[in-house]
């Protein structure tokens, strides 16, 4: 029998903690530090690619060994790209010309892979791709054909699969690492589960509506989950899918290829993190203006935590899954936020302004207090 997690007694950061976080509509990367003395800004970088529009930097991850990070950049002429950065400096390292909106991106845990997926906000609604690009030379190895409008990339702790969401198709997508192709695909929705080896039949049930802005609803009719987010369990036995329109988190056994329960969630489910103990889900709440954090042993929402401000987006865990950092895209000309929920006590302890439209988010370091 499952307990429910005891919330610990609130006591402040006795280090320091660093992440970084990008700002869309800004053409920024932020570094945020969190300590005793509480959350700042320590550094702000322009990652302006193009003189006549902004590269929209939407998705970061950094590298295994904390050196280096990657940002995914949507915007382009008309393609998107992806850029290395080195971690203390933020200087570029090298660039990688990829396909329409780059979006959310995953390293493989050796560092040698980069997984991002191909979202194509502003196109046809057509099926698109996961590139899969060499990190030494930043060369694209692979763009690997999978369904319309591809979100959410992930890769398993082992390092053997990678899993996307494609929100027209209500599929999740698994690709087979070491092969660079679709080995599995799941049909998501509600009375039409369905697994397949590789993608579905031609033919599949999209709805052909054109795509529209990723901070609203868009108008998929016959999509009834949407999927935003597909995040491996901590073991690898479950894939946790964030349904954006049926404000759900499906959970499907890895070995059975199965749905295992769907838990209620936000409004507007949208990004997830397991906290490295295994033990807690976390999901921003796009149009929910709120964060939920869940019991995985149970389900159970054990708290939702109001944002400042609207349009949630990203959230990262710390290593030692004390705490979540999240960001808040904000409205029109608003700040973002980011904000730092302590996991223990179920509260956030920190809010900090950002330039706009904060975003993909990931965790950098923890320091010792000097």
């Amino acid at each position: 029998m499952s307990l429910p997690l005891v919330a610990q007694a609130p006591s402040g950061p006795r280090q320091d903690y660093f992440i970084k976080a990008v700002c869309e509509s800004a053409d920024r990367i932020v570094t945020l530090r969190f300590g005793p003395d509480g959350a700042r800004i320590e550094r702000t970088t322009e990652t302006r690619l193009l003189q006549s529009d902004i590269s929209g930097p939407h998705g970061i991850v950094f590298s295994p060994d904390r050196k280096s990070f990657y940002v995914s950049m949507g915007h382009g002429r008309p393609y998107g790209s992806a850029v290395k950065y080195e971690a203390e400096g933020d200087r570029a390292l090298g660039q990688v010309q990829l396909g329409m909106f780059p979006a959310t991106s995953d390293v493989s845990p050796d560092g040698n892979f980069l997984y991002v997926v191909n979202f194509n906000l502003h196109g046809d609604p057509v099926p698109s791709s996961v590139s899969v690009v060499d990190t030494t030379v930043m060369l694209e190895l692979a763009r690997i054909p999978t369904c319309v409008m591809p979100h959410g990339s992930r890769v398993a702790r082992d390092g053997t699969r990678q899993y996307s969401g494609c929100m027209m198709d209500d599929l999740l997508v698994e690709i087979d690492a070491q092969r660079m192709k679709v080995a599995r695909s799941f049909r998501l929705g509600k009375g039409h589960e369905q697994g397949y080896s590789g993608l579905p039949p031609a033919g599949g049930d999209h709805t052909g509506h054109p795509a529209g802005s990723h901070d609203a609803p868009m108008n998929m009719s016959s999509a009834t989950c949407q999927p935003t987010w597909a995040q491996p369990s901590v073991d690898g036995r479950h894939v946790y899918v964030a349904c954006n329109k049926s404000d759900e988190i499906v959970d499907i056994d890895a070995e059975k290829w199965a749905v295992s329960r769907r838990i209620p969630a936000g409004t507007g489910v949208y990004n997830l993190a397991v906290s490295p103990d295994g033990k807690l889900l976390v999901a921003t709440n796009k149009r929910g203006a709120s964060v939920s954090l869940f019991d995985l042993a149970t389900g159970t929402e054990l708290a939702k935590l109001p944002t400042k401000r609207k349009v949630v987006h990203g959230v990262a865990v710390s290593p030692d899954s004390r705490y979540a950092f999240v960001t808040v895209e904000g409205i029109g000309s608003e700040p973002g936020t980011i904000e730092v929920i302590d996991l223990g006590n179920r509260t956030t302890v920190a809010e900090v302004d950002t330039p706009p439209q904060a975003a993909g988010i990931d965790f950098w370091k923890i320091e010792p207090l000097r």
